[in-house]
């Protein structure tokens, strides 16, 4: 089928599996689902494996830290032999301690209730998952809105919790979020036909959805829309955002049959975020914008309509710290931000009005931290989370008055987990260009380093997301058959600011991929591993860079791995129609309009750049509900791997019931993770246990 932009003709032999429904895509990817199995038969062994050392590890029944909002504290259980959760709540009891939760145990708490049990939510579906849940601030109402078939769209419920039952307002085919106005209204986004969020609407309790208000539209296809509360519950805020500019309107929570008003008109290249505070009494906006910079500043002004010439600079711009939030409380400000390629917190008492920002300190050098769940503004306490490569996720509480840190939760790791068994170190690779790209490994610390061991190189490289420490159960089983984690924070990302990811996007995309290949060109020349013995990993937007990779540099790699992969990346942009195709030109540049992005993204689109070479064997995995990237992109391009290269295995498995996250369901989740790692295992290593 032929395909022909600004007098450039480009072939495509496999477009006629666009068709979705068609019984010939139908049975061809089924019975590519047959020969994944059938080439990967011997895999079984390790893959249940990695199955069951994953599902030692994890307490399969747990309950989770209770938050408190209002006069409940919220939580939520696991239950061994259940796919799903449920949410529950206890009143808040007189006489103990207003913030610190109370600890839950296997048997129901005093006065516990169930809100809702996703177990029985997804009964008769193949597909499950849970979009918004939102408790009225009365704690009267429930909402919540499940996706059941993996496309995004969801259905929103309410449940009156006073009562258990379930009204009869359904809400079919809106995006997930939702937000409360009193126990009177919610409003909620509707998508467009590409699957944009592009309106909010507001819905009256009780009343049919027929007569629900439409109270924001935004026409401009570039544009995505969202919206929510202040943390103080006293604005709804309507934020509308392209990939490089935003506008906010607010409206009074006290009238919310009332009329948005228009924070500060959108300005092309111009992106700002608010949040309202009270200081020394008075209402206050705190601003976050890139006017002055671009890793942000942030402002303050008094709440109402404002000029960026209003704002007073609380926090100035710095070309070495990327700003990404401040959260306003009653009695104090936390700030987040970026340094080093690490994510960090700062908190700052009002005493009553501004006084300093003091950063919160960690004992390792490569972590993640953050907000733990803190719904309430008028809280003493701020509740942070806190994770490593080594260090399971943990939920403390730090006292602001005092600086006193106290440990709630720490994920408990079954089976004898060390963390001084493991260690995490940080380097930096020289580019070809001359940047300095971090990488950071992660093996066991009695691994032989003198020699190349198995190595698995992963990369994202996208929308300013960084890879953020994690830590993982699964890798374990990696990390105890020898084989050293990578993680490649290569420039698209966000880890070291703004111009980090402006050195990745539109026309300088290709950075991302040759980044990847010299941090892969320098862990061989330093002898942290060979070719024959590395394998490469990516999904999404991180599946390009590995199609990418692989027609760029086939012989570093034994394996790739490749996750809902964007290997079709110009078809698709070219395609405004598609599922959010307009939004993404913000990212890649608009090939439709502009012969030299055409031209650009021409050179380095995965499918299109097939040639006849040796690849690395591949795996590409998909789902066939996936709106953000439709299955046809990585079943046509295995499809042409197969055809054109002269030597390389290719395989593609498709989840006949699921969405961009693949399977829904704990346990089918895990699986998932443990067939796709026993499979780069034995590529890197050989391993078939």
């Amino acid at each position: 089928m032929p395909r022909t932009h600004h007098g450039i003709t480009f072939v495509d032999d496999y477009e006629w599996l666009r068709e979705k429904d068609a019984p010939d895509t139908v049975a061809y990817l089924e019975a590519e689902n047959a020969y994944t199995a059938e080439q990967t038969t011997h895999l079984k062994t390790l893959e249940e494996n990695l199955f069951q050392e994953l599902k030692g590890r994890i307490k399969e029944t747990d309950m989770s830290v209770p938050v408190r909002q209002g006069n409940f504290w919220y939580y939520g259980r696991t239950e061994e032999g259940k796919s799903y959760g449920r949410s529950c709540r206890m009143p808040v009891i007189e006489g103990q301690d207003a913030w610190l939760p109370p600890t839950i145990t296997e048997e129901p708490a005093p006065g516990e209730q169930v809100l809702f049990d996703a177990n029985e939510l997804a009964e008769g579906h193949e597909f499950f998952a849970l979009g918004a849940s939102s408790v009225a601030l009365s704690g009267n109402f429930l909402a919540f809105s499940v996706d059941t078939q993996g496309d995004e769209r969801y259905t929103l419920r309410i449940k009156d919790l006073r009562s258990g039952e379930l009204l009869d307002d359904v809400i079919e085919s809106i995006g997930a979020g939702v937000t409360w106005a009193g126990d009177d209204y919610l409003f909620y986004h509707r998508v467009d036909d590409a699957w944009r969020p592009d309106s909010v609407w507001r819905h009256k309790v009780g009343t049919d959805v027929a007569d629900d208000v439409r109270v924001f539209h935004e026409p401009d296809e570039r544009f995505w829309v969202g919206s929510g509360a202040t943390r103080s519950e006293k604005y709804l805020i309507i934020e509308t955002s392209s990939k490089d500019t935003s506008e906010l309107w607010f409206l009074d929570m006290a009238d919310p049959t009332g009329e948005f008003q228009c924070q500060l008109p959108r300005e092309e290249g111009v992106e700002y975020g608010i949040d309202h505070a009270v200081i020394a009494g008075e209402d206050r906006w705190l601003v976050i914008h890139n006017a002055t910079g671009p890793n942000f500043e942030i402002g303050e002004c008094s709440a109402g309509p404002f000029q960026l010439a209003d704002l007073n600079v609380l926090v100035p711009h710095r070309s070495d710290v990327r700003l990404e939030g401040i959260d306003p409380f009653a009695g104090h400000l936390v700030l987040g931000y970026r340094r080093e390629a690490i994510g960090r917190i700062a908190l700052m008492k009002l005493d009553p009005g501004y006084t300093s920002f003091v950063e919160m300190s960690f004992d390792e050098e490569l972590y993640s931290v953050g907000g733990g769940g803190n719904p309430e503004w008028d809280t003493p306490v701020f509740r942070y989370s806190y994770v490593s490569y080594t260090q399971p996720a943990s939920l403390s509480l730090l006292n602001v008055a005092t600086g006193e840190r106290t440990l709630l939760k720490q994920q408990e790791v079954q089976g004898g987990y060390e963390a001084s068994d493991y260690v995490a170190t940080r380097r930096w690779v020289t580019a070809r260009d001359g940047e300095k790209i971090p990488v950071s490994l992660v093996h066991r610390a009695d691994l032989d380093l003198s020699r190349p061991n198995p190595l698995i190189l992963y990369g994202y490289g996208s929308y300013e997301h960084s890879l953020d420490p994690s830590f993982s159960n699964m890798m374990i089983s990696a990390y105890d058959r020898g084989i050293i984690f990578a993680y490649a924070h290569v420039r698209g990302g966000g880890e070291m600011g703004r111009r980090w990811y402006d050195d990745g996007k539109m026309l300088k995309k290709k950075n991302t991929f040759t980044d990847f290949i010299d941090v892969a060109d320098a862990l061989i020349a330093d002898g942290v591993t060979a070719p024959e013995m590395m394998g490469a990993e990516g999904g999404s937007a991180g599946g390009l860079l590995m199609g990418a990779v692989a027609n760029m540099a086939p012989d570093r790699f034994a394996a790739i791995s490749a996750k809902v992969p964007f290997v079709d990346p110009l078809t698709s942009i070219l395609m405004p129609e598609l599922p959010l195709t307009v939004l993404e030109w913000g990212e890649w540049g608009d090939p439709l309009h502009n012969k030299d992005v055409y031209e650009y993204m021409a050179e380095y689109a995965p499918y299109e750049n097939v040639r006849a070479q040796n690849y690395p064997n591949i795996m590409a995995v998909t789902s066939i509900n996936d709106t953000r990237v439709l299955y046809v992109e990585p079943a046509k391009w295995i499809a042409k791997l197969r055809d054109v290269a002269t030597g390389g295995e290719f395989l593609l498995k498709t989840e006949m019931a699921a969405g961009h996250g693949g399977v829904s369901g704990r346990y089918e989740s895990w699986r998932q993770a443990a067939f796709e790692l026993a499979w780069l295992v034995n590529q890197v290593s050989g391993l078939e246990a």
